[in-house]
């Protein structure tokens, strides 16, 4: 996150967040396509 933070390994709290991220991500897009498909059914 900081310019000092040296790139070449992230932390295991990085790589946690990371992987939340990506799962957040994925749920969302889930519902949003069922959102799409619940709504286009009437």
């Amino acid at each position: 996150m900081l310019w000092s933070d040296p790139d070449n390994e992230p932390t295991r709290e990085v790589r946690e967040t990371q992987a939340m991220l990506r799962r957040a991500g994925l749920v969302v897009a889930l519902a949003m396509v069922l959102a799409m498909i619940v709504l286009g059914l009437p």
